[in-house]
């Protein structure tokens, strides 16, 4: 085994605490490790990077040009740098605000601001109300002024990221959002989820700080959806070990259901004590003409002889 094979080939890489993670070709290092703090060139020039995942073998799908090459590894300097840099943040996030609302600018929250790790660039994330596309030539050369050894650029956020930069208590009552801990994409959630989960569809309790419906809903959707096959849904008219009854609530987990009786009591079974009511009938109906069928067929041959 030659040296190059002897250690990770690939790192994932982030270039945020809860960013996405991106891969890299690290062969070039052998003293790579988890933690460690990376330079590597993007379209937006070099950018400081965590190491937080190396692997021996490439991940897949591997791209079709292969992983592009890590720079070089980051020395004391670039980290001090980078936190010299970061420390310059809130500052520029207080400049643009008042420079905004200088300018006229009342439509536009900035939300936050981040330079790279050696200050060529810095970015100022905003959001707006309304779907229209806002003309924020007047700030973006006003903050180019300021700040004139760095490439300013304005990046539009939506709801969902605004939440997660700002971070906070969860509307669950969680002390910091799901968003600001631990998720790195924001999948499609839809009241659909809700439902199949049996949730009150109150606005109140299904939508979060951001004021989209809640990301959690996400997290159980595809077990209710598991436990819910071959069960009979609310309102569904079923025969039980007791009588008739009508569904009155589903609890997939539990592959239960509660059932309420023609005398009015409302009882708990289990979805194999359960049939549905018209299955039933289709049954009896099934079987009277499977037993009708003989009869006619000696009643046929009787009145020939």
């Amino acid at each position: 085994m030659t040296e190059t094979e002897s250690h990770s080939s690939v790192a994932g890489l982030r270039f945020q605490s809860k960013g996405k993670i991106y891969y890299y070709d690290a062969s070039q290092f052998s003293d790579l490790q988890v933690g460690d703090y990376v330079i590597i060139a993007t379209s937006r020039g070099r950018e400081m990077a965590q190491v937080v995942q190396l692997f021996d073998k490439s991940p897949s799908p591997r791209p079709s040009g292969g992983w592009k090459p890590i720079e070089r590894k980051a020395t004391p300097r670039d980290l001090v740098t980078r936190l010299m840099w970061q420390q310059k943040e809130l500052k520029a996030t207080i400049d643009c605000r008042a420079k905004a609302t200088e300018l006229g600018f009342d439509a536009i929250k900035i939300i936050g601001v981040e330079f790279s790790f050696d200050g060529s660039r810095i970015i100022f994330f905003y959001s707006s109300e309304g779907s229209e596309r806002l003309n924020l030539k007047n700030l973006h050369q006003a903050m180019r002024r300021q700040y004139r050894k760095s490439k300013v650029e304005f990046h539009y956020v939506g709801p969902r990221d605004v939440g997660k930069i700002i971070g906070g208590m969860g509307a669950c009552g969680l002390a910091e959002r799901c968003c600001s801990r631990f998720l790195t994409d924001f999948s499609p959630i839809s009241i659909k989820m809700a439902k199949a989960q049996g949730i009150s569809l109150n606005p109140q309790e299904i939508t979060g700080i951001c004021g989209r419906l809640r990301c959690c809903l996400l997290y159980e959707y595809e077990q209710y959806v598991e436990a819910r096959k071959g069960m009979p849904k609310r309102n569904k008219k079923v025969l039980t070990p007791m009588g008739v009854g009508k569904v009155t609530d589903v609890l997939a987990l539990k592959g239960k259901v509660i059932v309420l009786l023609e005398d009015n009591n409302r009882v708990e079974f289990m979805k194999d004590e359960i049939q549905a009511y018209d299955e039933m009938n289709s049954n009896k109906k099934k079987n009277r003409q499977q037993n009708k069928g003989p009869m006619n067929s000696e009643q046929h041959t009787g009145e020939k002889g």
